[in-house]
């Protein structure tokens, strides 16, 4: 899944944007508002940490005008203001969820865990496909209960494919939601990771569950 991390603060920014990439998202990040504003515009990302004390675009004024272009991010707002006023202020700007500064960097991955259940209405945390189980607390994967090891890679375009279940997702899809900015493109990588997909999760099964819908794109699920 992919985040935009809007924060000007330098140390905590580095910090939050390394946490994030250890723990498997793709990351870019904005250090002021409009820079933030032309990131988001430019990316359907799956989460947006957004600063409200931001140079050049306060972070409400930008979030209203994320929630007017009907961006589809859900947006988790970090900021050092605690009063009640504050937390229903951010919310009934279009915040999906709040967070206090200091944090722990566990419940803020919990809470982008959270956001990104809520936008593909995910009931649990586990994602089941048939006898497939991803796990993304662990960023385990079973199938028929025997673990299967994955690069960090492949586990991330699982995981999207994951979220859409049962839908055809284009290549540029995939790209989109798996790699940040900072990654140069290549025209055939993601054909690459599905092969390595369908080698570990297909392969010794006779139920495949990744389909190729011919120039259009992916779909986990059983076939039709």
């Amino acid at each position: 899944m992919r985040v935009l991390v809007i924060e000007d603060f330098a140390p905590l920014a580095r910090a939050i944007v390394q946490g994030l990439k250890e723990s498997g998202y793709a990351v870019d990040r904005a250090q002021d508002g409009e820079e933030g504003l032309a990131s988001a515009q430019a990316c359907a990302y799956d989460v947006i940490l957004l600063d409200i004390m931001l140079p050049k675009l306060d972070g409400l004024a930008l979030l209203q005008q994320l929630r007017k272009q009907k961006h589809p991010a859900g947006v988790l707002l970090l900021t050092a203001r605690d009063t009640v006023m504050d937390r229903v202020t951010g919310l009934d700007h279009g915040a999906d969820d709040y967070l206090v500064k200091p944090f722990a960097f566990e419940e803020l991955l919990a809470r982008v865990r959270a956001l990104v259940r809520r936008r593909y209405a995910q009931r649990d945390g586990v994602l089941q496909i048939e006898d497939l189980e991803v796990n993304p607390v662990s960023r385990t994967v079973k199938r028929a209960g025997r673990p299967i090891p994955l690069s960090a890679r492949e586990y991330a375009v699982l995981e999207y494919l994951c979220a859409r279940k049962g839908h055809v997702v284009t290549r540029t899809e995939i790209w989109d939601h798996v790699y940040d900015f900072a990654t140069e493109p290549s025209s055939n990588v993601i054909d690459v990771y599905i092969g390595y997909l369908r080698k570990k999760i297909d392969a010794e099964h006779e139920m495949k569950l990744i389909q190729t819908r011919r120039g259009q794109g992916y779909v986990l699920g059983t076939p039709e």
